[in-house]
């Protein structure tokens, strides 16, 4: 059985506001054109805080501890495949199984993937049994429709597995546009939310499906959020990338 540990190490805090789905493609775009922050930077971020959590919560202390990756072919995918690596370089035994062929990544995840085929690092077809931990980075805030074919089958093999299952970003088959549920959707024992808490999962009626909560910084400059279209007003992350918010 794999052991939580104490989750002190992350700072609670309240009162973040939630964005949708078309406020995220903003701040994204908005991150890239206004400021001059790369896609690959974002990515490198979030993928830091998912390796974090991972970490400190599951695996510290533990000798060579298995972690399974489900990565799908966008960002969110790319996110995974940088908490793998990261992983690896702190002990992990990590493999990695993606959604869709490797040829399918777009183009920053590829150029995450390459870097995880020179470490050597597993990519198998099926996913394995006896992790202790499964990293879900098959979809992110941009779902459209539920989730179907082999993300569908991933997804419910991770939910029947008996592992605990961390989340990036939203748990795959969370709509950041409604904050529904689409079937079939991961069951976390936590996630880890970008940026932003994402419209609806700080819902009670959503909590099976996104466990405990935490919010990373992945640098966005809070003068972004006050231009917005819809301006957004943010508390500060005040020293912290890691936040525990429900």
């Amino acid at each position: 059985m794999t052991m939580e540990r104490d989750d002190w190490q992350f700072p609670w805090a309240k009162g973040w506001p939630e964005i949708d789905r078309a406020g995220m493609v903003e701040v994204d775009r908005r991150m890239v054109e206004t400021y001059g922050i790369a896609l690959e930077k974002m990515m490198e971020n979030a993928g830091r805080a998912l390796a974090t959590v991972a970490w400190r919560r599951w695996l510290v202390g533990r000798d060579a501890p298995r972690v399974t990756v489900l990565a799908g072919n966008g960002g969110n995918g790319g996110g995974a495949l940088v908490a793998a690596r990261r992983l690896a370089a702190w002990g992990a035994c990590v493999e990695i199984v993606l959604a869709r062929p490797a040829t399918a990544l777009a183009p920053v995840p590829a150029g995450q993937f390459a870097i995880l085929k020179g470490m050597g690092i597993a990519v198998v077809e099926d996913p394995p049994e006896g992790a202790g931990l499964i990293l879900d980075g098959l979809i992110g805030y941009s779902l459209s429709g539920a989730p179907i074919g082999r993300v569908a089958d991933l997804i419910t093999w991770a939910n029947g597995s008996g592992t605990p299952i961390l989340a990036l970003d939203v748990p795959s088959g969370f709509d950041a546009s409604t904050g529904r549920l689409a079937m079939p959707s991961v069951s976390a024992n936590a996630t880890v939310t970008l940026a932003l808490p994402k419209r609806g999962l700080t819902d009670p009626a959503v909590r099976w499906a996104v466990g405990d909560l935490y919010l990373a910084d992945i640098s966005v400059p809070p003068a972004l959020y006050a231009t917005m279209a819809c301006p957004i007003r943010t508390p500060s992350f005040a020293g912290e990338d890691i936040l525990r918010i429900a």
